[in-house]
């Protein structure tokens, strides 16, 4: 894992986050990839657990599609917000990763 990211790291990380649809997910790695480090998505774990509580840190996952220990309120509550965008959770807190990724501008 890398120790730094390019300046601008999280603003990349923060503004693709935010356009995140409604009922889709995208991975940290994938996060870390397209913002320019794609050795860094703990780096990313770490943005979404410390960074602006107003975006939809709920639609990101891990790369098998599981729920996160470290989300406010733990994998249940993870699952709660995904659910009220229509997302099925499995009983093992993961959501069908093939179906529910997203990429921006049909990447």
């Amino acid at each position: 894992m890398p120790s730094e990211v390019e300046p601008g790291f999280r603003e990349r990380v923060e503004a693709l986050v935010a356009q995140i649809p409604p009922g889709r997910v995208m991975t940290y790695g994938q996060l870390a990839a397209l913002c320019g480090s794609p050795l860094a998505a703990r780096i990313v774990g770490g943005i979404a657990h410390f960074g602006d509580p107003e975006l939809p840190w709920q639609r990101v996952v891990n790369k098998q599609g599981g729920l996160a220990a470290g989300y406010p309120g733990g994998r249940a509550a993870h699952a709660e917000h995904l659910r009220s965008e229509g997302i099925l959770i499995s009983a093992g807190y993961q959501v069908d990763i093939n179906n529910l990724l997203w990429w921006p501008n049909n990447g």
